[in-house]
């Protein structure tokens, strides 16, 4: 595969803040790394900073390793199992209120442990020497505006002191004056900092989304200013869900999110390399289906439809496709193509084909064909039983995935987390 963005640019990267929600932005990063994306400068908010600093320092084993082995209790001084029961709303009442009252009476969560966190994870010197700029935003109370703080020109203190101004998830976190100034979360200002890279003047930036909680200010783009965004089409999870399943999840998710957009990869559900399919591929098959099933799938959808050989497929484009594409839940202006990805996802779906590889049509056609061993066809919607009836008739063994993920990533993959 090729990426199918200008690899010889280089691209400002804006990270927005989102607490846990974060680990999705290493993944990203990962993908960004294998297509040869060159970063120039960073801009970050909260989570987001802190992610930023990671990437400046260009060490992805060691962001991936930090977010694997984080937990609540690395962040904020609580007890893991306890806040786990919490979050999930099962702890006992009255742990539940003791909490609510601590909470309350010390102005926040302690994040002794963030700071801890910062102190032996980032380095300063590494951080220091990447070629680009390096920003992160901060709300400044005292001033109370957004300040902009350029991490490179600060002493190894000021780095991590500012790194855990930007991440104090206000009113969640204790605050604590830093360098004698009071600071709050960065994403009170602008979660989405990407005006700090365009007052730069960056033509090419990557907005990498969480959709985390906060402010995103309204920023005009500029017509002679590329912005792309990589962003989840489903939740991440609490912005302080800090263990280690939410991490992985989300790092694999973030990951082959950045695959489809920087590939230009297709599908809802799954990742479909269709490179060199066109339209009249995709005609050809529904039309090959057609055939194939002739009167029964029509004659079962559509009992007084008079039926005449001559003209199967024509009925088959105007009547059951059109009810497929309802099924479906496909927009009224539909394309054949993704008529027929549609069906093709739907019916990996139903059989639970893992959805972490990247895919041709045929290889998750070929993948359907060895699901099928010992189901019964005649239990599938008619769609299903179309792409079903197709993958019999061929499929290709070869799938295309990516190596470069160690096994305990790729042994997650196995799950379905959409």
């Amino acid at each position: 595969m090729k990426p199918v963005i200008d690899t010889d640019r280089e691209y400002g990267l804006v990270l927005e803040g989102g607490g846990a929600k974060g680990a999705y932005q290493i993944g990203v990063w990962k993908a960004l790394i294998e297509a040869g994306v060159r970063i120039k400068g960073i801009a970050g908010a909260s989570v987001g900073g802190l992610n930023g600093a990671f990437i400046a320092m260009g060490d992805w084993e060691k962001a991936k390793s930090v977010w694997l082995n984080l937990t609540y209790s690395k962040i904020m001084d609580v007890d893991d199992e306890k806040m786990d029961l919490f979050l999930k709303g099962k702890a006992p009442l009255g742990e539940a209120w003791n909490a609510t009252v601590n909470f309350i009476k010390n102005r926040g969560v302690d994040v002794t442990p963030l700071k801890h966190m910062i102190a032996g994870n980032v380095d300063c010197e590494k951080l220091r020497a990447f070629p680009g700029d390096l920003n992160v935003v901060s709300m400044n109370l005292d001033k109370r505006e957004e300040e902009v703080i350029d991490l490179k020109d600060k002493t190894d203190d000021e780095i991590r002191d500012f790194l855990l101004a930007t991440a104090y998830m206000a009113p969640v976190f204790k605050t604590e004056k830093v360098q004698g100034t009071h600071y709050v979360d960065g994403g009170t200002g602008d979660n989405v900092p990407i005006d700090v890279l365009l007052k730069k003047d960056y033509k090419d930036i990557i907005v990498v989304r969480i959709f985390g909680i906060g402010f995103v200010r309204n920023t005009k783009i500029p017509e002679d200013v590329n912005v792309l965004e990589i962003a989840p089409k489903r939740p991440l999870g609490s912005i302080l869900a800090f263990n280690e399943e939410n991490s992985r999840k989300n790092i694999v998710y973030g990951y082959f999110s950045g695959l489809r957009v920087l590939y230009g990869l297709s599908g809802a559900l799954y990742y479909l390399d269709e490179e060199g399919m066109d339209a009249i591929y995709f005609l050809s098959k529904l039309a090959k289906m057609a055939e194939l099933f002739g009167e029964s799938i029509l004659t079962e959808l559509f009992p007084n439809l008079p039926v005449k050989k001559e003209k199967l497929v024509r009925d088959y484009v105007e009547h059951v496709y059109p009810g497929f594409a309802v099924t479906l839940g496909l927009s009224p202006d539909w394309s054949y193509k993704e008529l027929y990805n549609s069906m093709l996802e739907a019916t990996a779906k139903l059989l639970k084909i893992n959805k972490w590889h990247i895919y041709t049509p045929d290889s998750l056609l070929f993948a359907i064909k060895k699901a099928m061993d010992d189901t019964e066809i005649r239990d599938f919607p008619p769609f299903a039983r179309m792409i079903i009836a197709d993958a019999d008739l061929g499929g290709c063994e070869n799938e295309i995935m990516t190596d470069s993920l160690t096994k305990e990533i790729k042994d997650e993959m196995e799950g379905d987390y959409t």
